[in-house]
């Protein structure tokens, strides 16, 4: 499996319901650095995974629908605990509607999945994969 990593970042705020968030239950803000990982079981013609160029543009976009938001306030969201985990799936499922649009160009229809890790910290990170 071929694999190509493309990487941004972006920051929230949100809170968390439920007892087990401890003082995460009130609101604070998250910085995420986010890897995107687009894998393929062979080469394209052009003897690339995909383009890396529209791949982090993309990325980016997918991104900025989220940055500088309060995403207790963000009506996708409503009822959902915004943990790292759910994020990275919400991050990748976006790209793959990306994918399946052709914003990331006629290479992309042989993308065989996508994988999401948004790093919460240098020690702490949440991962989503998802076929294609």
């Amino acid at each position: 499996m071929f694999a190509i990593t493309v990487r941004d970042h972006f920051m929230v705020a949100h809170s968390f319901r439920g007892e087990v968030f401890g003082p995460a239950q009130a609101l604070h803000g998250a910085t995420y650095v986010v890897d995107a990982v687009f894998r393929r079981a062979a080469l394209d013609d052009d003897g690339i995974v995909v383009d890396i160029g529209l791949a982090t543009a993309q990325l980016g976009e997918v991104l900025g629908e989220l940055n500088y938001r309060n995403l207790d306030d963000e009506p996708a969201f409503a009822g959902h605990n915004t943990s790292t985990e759910f994020l990275a799936k919400v991050v990748a499922d976006r790209l793959a509607d990306r994918v399946h649009a052709g914003a990331l160009g006629e290479g992309a229809r042989g993308l065989a999945g996508i994988g999401v890790t948004l790093h919460e910290s240098h020690v702490a990170s949440a991962s989503y994969e998802r076929a294609l």
